[in-house]
């Protein structure tokens, strides 16, 4: 499979994100398109990373048929010829949207990120260090990097277009959506429970995870974007699991240690342009995408 840089299908664009393009297929529908881009440190790479869309549309795709508390959702399709099927005029794009692009309903989307949090890691152990609580609300005294949190916590946070999310308190969201708020707590701690459980029979323990969710033309809340992927996730190997200190991850990590490494030696300001990657690092990247499509979903990765 080639990597892809961008798409450029016979479509009205709405949007070309980070690392995907959203176009319009009719006042109902969107196509979403994965690309191989990666970004790092809020700074978008030149290389891609092959089989990284892929990775993102089919595992989300997975989660939406295997979750029963996914539903319901946005996802009409992730198979190239029913897209085809149902968009003639992509019939000369298929290698390019092959496992790379999601037909879905098309949404308002809620202005929260719906983060769940099942172990203290990356900002949840920064602010638990800096004093004790977890999106505003105390968490018991004593708690490691990377400690289990039992139940789980719901740890909002703002979208942010540009630069990272701002994590925000329950009441935040309470105050900003009403009783939706609870609906939406809810339901995203259901998808992590039922997602946790699943991940822990093949092997891998999710650390916390982000939803979205959007009303749609007909007022239901729908599960939307990118699902419980490497993207939106941490996902790390059971078997290499020690808390007290951060964990290896299948995601961007690679990625995130070479360009770490580079600022650290004065070889890179941490602003765009970013630096070119090696190809080893590409290649290590590519693999932990697919490893983590592997263990979850059962099966290698095909694109068809």
């Amino acid at each position: 499979m080639t990597a892809l840089r961008e798409s450029a299908l016979p479509l009205p664009l709405v949007r070309r994100g980070k690392v995907r393009e959203v176009y319009r297929v009719d006042g109902e529908r969107l196509l979403l398109v994965a690309s191989d881009r990666i970004s790092a440190f809020d700074v978008v790479l030149d290389e891609p990373v092959p089989d990284k869309g892929a990775v993102l549309t089919q595992l989300s795709a997975y989660w939406f048929g295997r979750l029963a508390a996914a539903s319901p959702h946005h996802c009409l399709t992730a198979d190239a010829d029913e897209i085809v099927r149902q968009v003639p005029a992509l019939a000369p794009h298929r290698a390019t949207i092959a496992g790379r692009a999601t037909l879905c309903r098309q949404t308002v989307p809620v202005p929260f990120e719906c983060v769940v949090r099942g172990y203290v890691s990356g900002s949840a152990w920064k602010e638990y260090r800096a004093s004790g609580t977890l999106a505003g609300e105390p968490l018991p005294q004593g708690l490691r990097e990377s400690d289990r949190l039992d139940p789980p916590v719901f740890s909002p946070a703002t979208k942010a277009e540009t630069g990272h999310d701002e994590n925000v308190t329950f009441a935040h969201v309470e105050r900003a959506l009403g009783a939706l708020a609870h609906s939406l707590r809810d339901r995203a701690l259901r998808i992590y429970e039922e997602a946790r459980s699943h991940a822990a029979g093949h092997g891998i323990i999710i650390a916390d995870t982000k939803f979205e969710f959007g009303t749609a033309a007909d007022g239901a809340m729908l599960l939307i974007d990118e699902v419980l992927t490497p993207d939106s996730s941490r996902f790390w190997p059971a078997d290499r699991y020690e808390p007290g200190r951060s964990q290896p991850s299948f995601d961007k990590q690679p990625v995130r240690d070479y360009l770490d490494g580079l600022r650290k030696a004065g070889r890179w300001n941490g602003e765009a342009p970013g630096p070119a990657l090696p190809a080893e690092v590409v290649r290590a990247t590519s693999d932990r995408y697919r490893d983590a499509y592997r263990l979850l979903a059962g099966r290698p990765l095909e694109v068809r």
